[in-house]
């Protein structure tokens, strides 16, 4: 949906909705060391009985062809599947919970290219 193009900015109360926005270009990180440590960054902060260090770590290139690299994606993705974990009982995140979880349109829709 093109707000601009649609008028959601226009006259004075459109001005003050874009007044309250502020557009954020953002690019997916690459699939390098980076990326695995911003995914241990994550794990690190989980708090569930049952989960195995290093278990996101180790999905590290899966996490990322899911995501499209986006920070915002992986954090949906791993803090739904840590809310399944707590909710079901097992308190640890695995691949296959992690496939449960539905991600936004966009990382659902994003072709990315394969991991080097």
């Amino acid at each position: 949906m093109d707000l601009e193009a649609n008028g959601l900015f226009n006259g004075t109360r459109g001005r003050q909705i874009a007044g309250r926005f502020a557009v954020i270009d953002t690019v997916p990180f690459p699939r390098t060391t980076e990326w695995t440590g911003l995914v241990s960054t994550f794990e690190e902060a989980l708090r569930l009985h049952h989960h195995q260090p290093k278990t996101l770590e180790g999905l590290a290139h899966y996490l990322h062809q899911r995501t499209g690299g986006m920070i915002g994606s992986l954090s949906h993705l791993i803090r739904g599947a840590a809310i399944d974990a707590i909710l079901d009982g097992t308190e640890k995140i695995t691949r296959r919970s992690l496939e449960r979880v539905k991600l936004d349109r966009a990382a659902q829709t994003r072709k990315t290219k394969p991991a080097s």
